[in-house]
């Protein structure tokens, strides 16, 4: 099978976006908590990844908190035309750094100004409404009053574009209902898949995915399967959990992300692998089985 053109694209809201991302929490402090030890460091991170060509970076006010939004104005802004930065709000940290909800009309609304400020924008491109029932991932129940107030937001032009983040399927279908929902983004790799039916529907409907965790999160994917194709195909194990998500439906878009200019490039290499028809019957094998 042939490789996925690094340079082909998706559309994300009104605008075609480049397959290949980056996703910023990784330049925040350990536990994206706190400032990152370099700051130079992290703004040559996101200047390296829009001069290799990325033009779709992920984001959070709460990653720091405020600070990788800080590092991406000081580092891009005046911002290059065609960069889209996509946020999120509905989540807040605690002095200890846990995740807590932050979905009253108020929390929501400041949100959005701190997100708009330290960005220095007058718009956001895309928020995600993260939905935070359950921190340890989706969990059922109505999104109608936060996606409200998202949506007055958009109404009084302070948000473009509105997506869902960390929902179910039920809960996709009534965001639709309510607005125009242009992404979604939930956790998904080679080995967790439990999203694979709704990655379908939405390609169906043109609708980007937008896995996080792409390569396992906090705990970097771990497989003798994955490690095994790698070998084979010269590449290295992240560079083809990435290719493979590439390879999996047409409407992924990808935010891998990291603190290293090193990494970032073998990351947006991963656009140009090939992967041969023996190599992703076995990374298939991976999810089937619910272990590496």
């Amino acid at each position: 099978m042939p490789g996925i053109d690094a340079s082909s694209t998706f559309p994300l809201g009104d605008r075609p976006v480049k397959r290949l991302g980056y996703g910023a929490m990784q330049l925040a402090g350990p536990g994206v908590f706190g400032p990152p030890k370099d700051p130079d460091a992290a703004r040559a991170v996101l200047r390296e990844a829009v001069a290799r060509g990325v033009d779709h970076i992920d984001t959070s006010d709460f990653y720091g908190p405020h600070v990788t939004n800080r590092l991406i104005r000081e580092a891009l802004a005046p911002y290059p035309d065609g960069l889209v930065i996509v946020t999120k709000i509905g989540a807040r940290r605690g002095e200890d750094g846990s995740w807590l909800p932050a979905f009253s009309p108020e929390a929501l609304k400041q949100a959005v100004h701190d997100n708009l400020r330290n960005l220095g924008l007058d718009v956001l491109d895309v928020v995600n409404l993260r939905i935070m029932f359950d921190t340890h991932g989706p969990a059922e129940g109505s999104i109608e009053a936060p996606l409200t107030v998202l949506a007055e937001l958009q109404r009084q032009g302070l948000v473009r574009h509105i997506g869902l983040s960390n929902v179910t399927a039920t809960q996709v279908a009534e965001g639709r209902r309510l607005a125009r929902i242009v992404c979604v983004q939930n956790q998904y790799n080679l080995a967790h898949r439990g999203d694979d039916a709704l990655i379908d529907a939405l390609a169906r409907d043109g609708i980007p995915y937008v896995p996080f965790f792409p390569l396992g999160g906090f705990s970097p994917l771990q497989s003798s399967t994955l490690s095994a194709v790698a070998e084979r195909l010269g590449a290295t194990p992240m560079q083809v959990a990435l290719a493979w998500l590439l390879h999996r439906a047409p409407n992924i878009l990808l935010i891998p992300g990291t603190s290293s200019v090193t990494h970032l490039r073998e990351n947006l290499a991963a656009g140009d692998l090939k992967l041969p028809d023996d190599a992703l019957r076995d990374l298939d094998a991976i999810g089937r089985t619910g272990h590496a």
